[in-house]
């Protein structure tokens, strides 16, 4: 019986037809965005349309400064202050890469010259100071250029007697600063409670995430406190937390809803109602303001006289009483 051989398959595909092969045609940059909570894909117009919110699961994917500024504000209400402050390695920071290297390269990434946009604009009928941190560069980092343009938003709103908005977003004081980073805490805290002392508002707008030295400093230190829905919150990370405490964490620590619950945040509002929501509370904490730019400078209650003495106020004394008599049984 005659044997028939049969040829191994090769591996390589083989076009039989004869047709040139198809190439994979490469998906452009920046159409798909995916949802980092429930890994759903969403197109970039669709996650635009939403306020940057996924329509499955809700998440709040993070906005850049100028988005968020644009969100809050009266379309061309704003100005901004300081557009030429940028940071200097004034350390001569050295390590895998430079300090210098570091901030060209965010500075390429981003367009921006630090991690915060600060000036005025309006809120509704309100104009406010505003300040918007943008986690691109360098983790939103705090340091000398970024505490010294919030300090000038807070301390220009003070003198125009404008009320504050500052939405935060860092991983913390920036280390490539050393301690100069470290004194912005205090900086900015300090210009808070001189504009908190004139009588002014401050809403402080927390978003994901806010940690560390921002969170320790001006970042909680707002007459109302508004966080984002599922913003991470706290001063040290939930992992360093646990490891420290050799505990396990309740469900949903430093969450902003956690923290609404144990009181340290006033309010949890999802980003399509931010802007109506602060332009009610700007009502509310800036109207005895408005009422006096109309009426004109409050003026303090009088003090009462005191009573005149009964020979100068021509009425009669009254008689004294006689002490009762005691009633012996």
């Amino acid at each position: 019986m005659a044997r028939f051989k049969i040829p191994f398959i090769s591996k390589k595909t083989q076009d039989l037809s004869g047709s040139a092969p198809v190439k994979k045609r490469d998906m452009p940059d920046g159409i798909w965005s995916k949802c980092p909570s429930c890994a759903e894909m969403m197109n970039r117009h669709e996650l635009q349309a939403s306020c940057g919110v996924c329509t499955r699961c809700n998440y709040h994917f993070q906005m850049t400064a100028r988005e968020r500024i644009a969100l809050l504000t009266e379309p061309n209400s704003f100005v901004e202050y300081d557009t030429g402050l940028s940071s200097i390695d004034i350390l001569q920071f050295t390590g895998t890469d430079s300090y210098e290297a570091k901030l060209e390269q965010n500075r390429a990434k981003t367009d921006e010259l630090d991690a915060v946009v600060g000036g005025e604009a309006r809120i509704g009928s309100h104009r406010v100071g505003i300040g918007a941190m943008d986690f691109r560069f360098l983790g939103g980092s705090m340091g000398s250029v970024v505490g010294e343009k919030i300090t000038r938003v807070i301390e220009r709103s003070t003198e125009a007697g404008l009320p504050v908005l500052l939405s935060c977003t860092s991983g913390g004081a920036r280390m490539y600063e050393g301690m100069f980073s470290l004194m912005q805490m205090a900086k900015t805290s300090a210009a808070l409670s001189r504009h908190a002392e004139a009588g002014l508002a401050y809403i402080s707008l927390l978003t994901h995430p806010t940690m560390a030295g921002v969170m320790a400093s001006f970042a909680t230190l707002g007459d109302v406190i508004v966080a984002e829905p599922g913003a991470l919150i706290g001063f040290a990370g939930p992992r360093v937390i646990k490891e420290t405490t050799q505990s396990e964490l309740p469900p949903g620590f430093q969450r902003s809803e956690f923290l609404l619950q144990y009181g340290l945040i006033d309010q949890v509002v999802e980003r399509k109602d931010l802007k109506a929501r602060l332009q009610r509370l700007l009502t509310y904490l800036d109207s005895p303001r408005e009422e006096e730019v109309e009426t004109g400078a409050a003026q303090p209650p009088a003090e009462s006289e005191p009573p005149l003495p009964e020979s100068e106020s021509g009425l009669e004394p009254e008689p004294e009483s006689e002490p009762a008599e005691s009633v012996e049984e």
